[in-house]
């Protein structure tokens, strides 16, 4: 078949030309005598010119092939260097990271672990982009999107790489005030703190042996940043339900009390999520990895998975 690629026969020319021999060239570039043949001449008869003189005997540059093999005299080195630069992306850190992940994850649990990458990497720059979007990694040109929910994407490589609980939680002062629901079904008489992106709506699901309570409310105030919310609810304006990576400090300093302890709340599963690919960068691999083992050390990022 006719080929217009400019590049086609020229190696096997090279071969040929440095080790005078067409059954030399074809063990060195691990091809057939016949194949070699036939593109060396392809590629005379695309460029006008003959650039071999053949006989039983030798094989011998043509003026014109010693010029354009002195014309070619670096483009070994240049494929072999670009194919070294092509390769590092698979067994180096190199280049630059795009990252999508979650606003409520970012700066105290994403952040840290970006920081200890690029100190690690020197070669790596990132680029982390904060939205409540379920970005198109391929058409938007990520490299890894952090996720809790998904959906079935085919072309995409998923891993789990931490889990959080949810919590129902409230100021002392507001249960000081307006006391602690006793059962899932009084939240219908509280003021309810609610995030306004959870995937099952304005709905509670609380779970105990082998009873389960799904909980509608009417939220006083919704908003899709749960460091919002957790806010509100430090300053006593109602119930807030969080997951454990945005609420788990406020727990342990006191400033919100869990509620309904005796009921169990979803966990929410978290994942690294990037394009499907034989050839996965290095960069990728190791930032995954270096993400899952901060996690599985993090208190309110290494439950087990719901």
């Amino acid at each position: 078949m006719k080929t217009t690629d400019p590049l086609a026969g020229i190696m096997a020319f090279l071969a040929v030309a440095d080790r005078a021999s067409f059954t030399a060239a074809a063990e060195d570039l691990e091809m057939g005598r016949s194949a070699v043949g036939a593109q060396i001449r392809a590629l005379e008869a695309r460029l006008g010119v003959q650039l071999l003189q053949r006989s039983t005997r030798a094989v011998r540059l043509t003026e014109a092939g010693a010029a354009y093999r002195a014309a070619l005299a670096d483009i070994q080195d240049r494929v072999r260097h670009a194919g070294q630069a092509a390769t590092a992306f698979q067994t180096e850190a190199v280049g630059r990271l795009r990252i999508a992940a979650p606003p409520d994850l970012g700066p105290d649990h994403v952040a840290p672990v970006v920081a200890r990458f690029l100190a690690e990497n020197s070669a790596v720059s990132i680029d982390l982009q904060l939205s409540t979007d379920a970005v198109d990694l391929i058409g938007d040109s990520f490299d890894l999107a952090i996720r809790g929910a998904l959906a079935v994407e085919p072309r995409l490589v998923t891993r789990q790489i931490g889990a959080s609980p949810l919590f129902a939680c409230a100021s002392p002062s507001y249960l000081a005030r307006r006391g602690a629901p006793a059962t899932p079904q009084d939240l219908a008489t509280h003021a309810c703190l609610h995030f306004s992106e959870l995937r099952w709506g304005c709905k509670w699901r609380f779970e105990r042996d082998n009873e389960v309570a799904d909980v509608p409310i009417l939220p006083r105030l919704e908003c899709n940043n749960g460091p919002t919310l957790l806010a509100a609810a430090i300053a006593g304006a109602g119930i807030a339900l969080e997951p454990a990576f945005v609420v788990g400090p406020a727990i342990r300093a006191g400033t919100v009390v869990p509620i309904l302890a005796d009921w169990h709340l979803p966990v929410i599963p978290l994942h690294a999520v990037y394009p499907a690919n034989r050839n996965i960068a290095s960069k990728v691999r190791s930032f995954v990895t270096m993400l899952a083992t901060a996690f599985a050390d993090h208190p309110d990022l290494g439950a087990a998975p719901g």
